[in-house]
């Protein structure tokens, strides 16, 4: 019988034998090259479960001064007790519909973005400073928000921002990674670069932003977060492993770990028992 393939992120062969072949001549120029890819999401098509939220949705521009990008922002209900949605890395303002309609359903309105450089938004790359840039430009814009579930980079996102400042009740994290060095491991490893590439990335990112990217690590920020925190993640994720969601609840102060089995990365996010448990957390 033939193995169910894994999920996780596919590097086409033509984009690694280019790398490598930059590699070769300049260590420099595939450092800055391979930034440039990691910094770059993949627009994927809006699935037809999406459909009835975009179409439903209030679609509002929104410019965030700090990082001087706009985004697309989605007001899904008309409920003022609001609950912040925010999607993971190549990822949609509606990809967290499922949550979305049991929220409305209950009471509560969304307020979700597609991400600099991700769905109908603007420019083509982007990075988790601009993630939370945009979350604590929304609190000012519409906020406040009772709540916040994100996904993925969005959970690590929402983490960084409560750490910075955003108030909220309560915050639930779905799939969320933890340290930037290991992403950035992970991502040179499927280029098929060598481990050093990863380091040389690492400090041309800190010398863009003008600080440690391990300030960022979900972690670090779980330490600064005094609010109830629900931390959600599959033990079969092949893309962020459950680890990463260990480690984070260890660092919480007030924090619950809920695991799920066979759901992956990405088909969590419309499964009934994590939607109950979400709905369970926020109201009791």
């Amino acid at each position: 019988m033939k193995a169910k393939k894994k999920e996780g992120i596919h590097v086409p062969k033509p984009i690694i034998y280019s790398v490598k072949l930059i590699e070769f001549f300049s260590k420099d120029l595939v450092t800055k090259v391979g930034a440039k890819i990691f910094t770059t999401p993949i627009k994927h098509k809006t699935p037809k479960r999406e459909f009835e939220m975009d179409k439903n949705a209030i679609k509002e521009n929104v410019f965030i001064p700090k990082i001087n990008k706009s985004i697309v922002v989605y007001h899904y209900g008309h409920s003022p007790r609001k609950v912040l949605l925010v999607h993971g890395w190549s990822g949609r303002g509606t990809q967290l519909v499922k949550f979305a309609d049991e929220l409305v359903s209950k009471g509560y309105s969304t307020i979700s973005f597609d991400a600099p450089a991700h769905g109908k938004s603007g420019s083509s790359t982007t990075l988790m400073p601009e993630f939370i840039a945009s979350i604590l430009e929304l609190e000012k814009k519409h906020g406040p928000f009772e709540f916040a579930i994100g996904h993925s980079l969005g959970g690590m996102s929402l983490l960084n921002s409560v750490k910075q400042g955003l108030q909220l009740k309560k915050l639930v994290t779905i799939g969320s990674a933890d340290k930037i060095q290991d992403i950035l491991n992970d991502f040179v490893q499927k280029l098929k670069l060598k481990p050093e590439i990863a380091i040389k990335m690492k400090t041309l990112f800190e010398k863009k932003f003008g600080e440690p990217m391990e300030n960022y690590a979900a972690h670090v920020a779980a330490q600064k977060v005094e609010i109830p925190t629900l931390i959600i993640h599959d033990e079969n994720d092949y893309e962020v492993p459950i680890l990463c969601a260990e480690n984070i609840y260890k660092h919480l102060q007030n924090g619950e770990l809920y695991r799920t089995k066979k759901l992956g990365h990405r088909k969590i996010l419309g499964d009934a028992a994590v939607i109950e448990k979400t709905m369970s957390f926020i109201n009791q």
